[in-house]
């Protein structure tokens, strides 16, 4: 079973917003749409490369999208 990540996203949102299912993102963006359910489902953190293109397909920020979750270093 793989492990939740500590990374949420807002793809879906997004996703949805723009009328298009996850097999189109999947297609546009060059993985399978299981890939692409997983990553919305936090079960699994994409590759830097991933989370741009996914951006650029949905029209946002990769900052936008992806928010870290849990106990996080503090800035010193």
């Amino acid at each position: 079973m793989m492990k939740p990540t500590r990374l949420s996203n807002t793809i879906k949102e997004h996703r949805v917003e723009l009328g298009i299912t996850q097999a189109q993102l999947a297609e546009q963006v060059g993985v399978s749409r299981q890939t692409i359910n997983a990553i919305e489902a936090g079960k699994y953190s994409p590759t830097l490369e991933l989370a741009m293109l996914i951006a650029l397909v949905v029209k946002s920020s990769v900052e936008s999208l992806f928010t870290l979750e849990g106990d996080l270093p503090h800035r010193g």
